[in-house]
């Protein structure tokens, strides 16, 4: 099956760029990382582990990290 292509426009490089052509510092700066925590560490730790690992300035978490 392929895919179905109603209408076709140039992208206005003014307002961003497809995700494919996106270099990596950018979506690191406006991306969010899916992290499946294990038990163990708090949410805090992951989020400093993951600023430093990804070598940021700024990260947080949305809610509860905890494994259910």
């Amino acid at each position: 099956m392929g895919m179905l292509i109603k209408a076709e426009e140039a992208t206005d490089y003014r307002y961003g760029c497809p995700p494919d052509q996106r270099p990596i510092e950018l979506h690191l700066d406006l991306g969010i990382v899916n992290l499946d925590k294990p038990p163990g560490p708090t949410s805090h730790e992951v989020t400093s582990w993951v600023k430093k690992l990804l070598g940021v300035e700024k990260a947080g978490h949305g809610g509860t990290l905890e494994p259910c």
